[in-house]
């Protein structure tokens, strides 16, 4: 028996025993159902039918060491993938993987930094400052070259942004190419709604996965990010965690690679300036405002880096719910969660089991209920409806930047994605957060279903920290298909919205993309439940709509839809 066909068998008798130890209760009696007024009686037996108790049960085994934390490419991503798709086989639902399968393969590439590997920041005057991997810097060599060597002049680039439409520019009038660009996360601030998107909502440009993908287009040899924690919105561990292991990369992805992608510790960017005459609060002050321009600093990057280089094969996990309408089910509407996390990171003293039980078994438990409430559905919407629980998205959402580009139907007929992603289970929400909702014709509808629901739409109460970049919704945004996600907002029943956003801090400072993000007893999965309903209840009604969602004019994904269309 193929190994494949094995663990799929296992795992299916796993199910059963796995969803009877939870334990069983009503949904009607823990999760209030509302009457949301344009949906079907099928649609409201969908909502219905969510069990907040079903959740908890994949998120205990999703996030039990067994799995290992679910690296990609590694035996636990791999058994996370194979539940997935024999939860999606027990429901009943098509397969809409590779092959007539679930399983869509994405052909990677693993990359990991070696302890041999040495980095020395070099000032024309004075001596060496010789970097500690992990504790000064992380980096990775993205070529794929397993040694390499790099003496390159560091150049101080600010924000490191060409932005024509916010007439701001970096790169103008200095030549980078075989360089090191020091520069900063995040992009400049401004109260002005024709800067940057005005107040503190991050776009793309601020990004580290942009200021990556610019430089490396421009030509420039190497990034150093400056890691500041108000700036990246999590502190310097999570950026060690994150980073120390191996970096996965899409095998066949043509953009072009920088032989250094790293980031340095904020006191280690303050020596470098101050060796060459400057100050680094003064710099980066400087950057903010309009005029800056870029200054090859007295100094070079000298290192030498060893890296292992590892291709191999992850996996999206892919189903769908036929649509009941003969035309309108060609096209669809997508719910993506990712089920991947750091897997085991070496190095780390004690536990180095980075389990992922919040970030994503609760968003990957959400999604499985969704299938499962639609797959019991007595009838189906007009569109089909897709699952995909995709991988990698730690290692740069690169699992949904495949699947964008080889989406189960053209991407002009997806008609919305909505995504799951780290939904606290707090209980009972008073609030829904739909960033990027408001970017869609969709969001009328969106409004209107949350407030059938009693759930108030909040802002993002950390826009600085660009969520809206950062999982896998924008992978789907990036080639047209309009996209947000799901979850909750501050305001849970008992408690004042300063207590959800205080846990929302400590879970930062404490567990995010740490060991201790684990399951326990007593999370409250009912929010979660709330999420699924309100979900299914969005994707239902765009399912059945005459015409697919689209951007708001003038929104920057509009051109990519426009283009999918022709």
């Amino acid at each position: 028996m193929r190994r494949t066909a094995l663990i799929a068998l296992i795992l299916s008798l796993m199910t059963v025993p796995l969803l009877a130890q939870a334990p069983q209760s009503s949904t009607k009696a823990t999760v209030p159902l509302p009457h949301v007024a344009a949906l079907s009686p099928a649609a409201e037996q969908a909502m219905a039918s969510v069990d907040p108790e079903k959740i908890r049960a994949h998120v205990k085994f999703l996030a039990s060491d067994l799995l290992e934390g679910r690296g990609t490419g590694a035996r636990g991503g791999d058994i996370a993938a194979e539940y997935i798709a024999t939860q999606f086989a027990l429901y009943g639902l098509q397969p809409a993987g590779d092959h007539g399968g679930y399983l869509q393969k994405v052909a990677m590439l693993g990359i990991a930094t070696q302890d041999d590997s040495t980095f020395a920041l070099v000032p024309d005057k004075g001596e060496p400052m010789n970097l500690r991997n992990r504790v000064d810097v992380v980096a990775m060599d993205e070529t794929t070259k397993t040694v390499d060597d790099l003496d390159a002049p560091i150049v101080w680039m600010g924000y490191g942004i060409d932005a024509p439409e916010f007439n701001w520019n970096d790169y103008k009038d200095v030549d980078v190419k075989g360089k090191v660009l020091l520069m900063m996360v995040n992009q400049p601030p401004s109260d002005d709604p024709k800067f940057f998107g005005g107040g503190k909502a991050l776009t793309y440009y601020g990004r580290w996965t942009y200021k990556y993908e610019q430089a490396a287009r421009m030509g420039a040899a190497g990034v150093m990010l400056i890691h500041k924690t108000d700036m990246a919105s999590y502190g310097w561990n999570v950026v060690r965690n994150s980073w120390s292991g191996e970096r996965a990369y899409l095998r066949d992805d043509p953009a072009p690679k920088l032989k250094v992608a790293a980031w340095i510790q904020l006191d280690v960017a303050a020596k470098l300036a101050a060796a060459c005459g400057m100050n680094l609060d003064e710099i980066m002050a400087a950057a903010q405002k309009p005029g800056f321009k870029a200054v090859q600093l007295p100094a070079k990057l000298k290192l030498h880096i060893v890296s292992t280089v590892r291709p191999f094969e992850s996996s999206n996990v892919i189903a769908k719910r036929e649509g009941s309408d003969p035309k309108l089910k060609a096209g669809g509407v997508i719910y993506s969660a990712h089920y991947d996390h750091l897997g085991i990171v070496p190095g780390m003293a004690g536990d180095n089991i980075y389990n992922g039980a919040q970030d994503n078994a609760t968003g990957v438990g959400i999604l499985l209920e969704i299938a499962r409430a639609f797959a019991e559905a007595p009838q189906s919407p007009r569109r089909s409806v897709y699952f995909a629980s995709v991988t990698a998205e730690e290692q740069g959402l690169r699992g949904s930047q495949y699947l964008g580009l080889h989406p189960p139907v053209p991407a002009k007929e997806i008609s919305l994605d909505l995504n799951y992603d780290d939904v606290p289970p707090l209980g009972m929400p008073e609030q829904v957060n739909v960033s990027g909702a408001e970017r869609t014709t969709f969001y009328p509808t969106v409004e209107r279903t949350a407030k059938e629901f009693g759930l108030a739409i909040v802002p993002d109460s950390q826009p600085g920290a660009g969520h809206y970049f950062r999982s896998d919704h924008f992978s789907f945004a990036r080639v047209g298909v309009p996209a947000f996600a799901i979850n909750e907002g501050d305001k849970y029943q008992g408690h004042d919205a300063e207590w959800g956003k205080q846990q929302a801090r400590d879970y930062v400072a404490k567990h995010y993309h740490q060991p201790s993000d684990e399951y326990y007893p007593e999370m409250d999965f009912r929010g979660d439940a709330v999420m699924a309903q309100f979900g299914i209840a969005l994707g239902w009604q765009a399912a059945n709509q005459p015409a697919t969602v689209g951007w708001q004019p003038g929104d920057e994904f509009a051109k990519k839809r426009l283009a999918a269309s022709n």
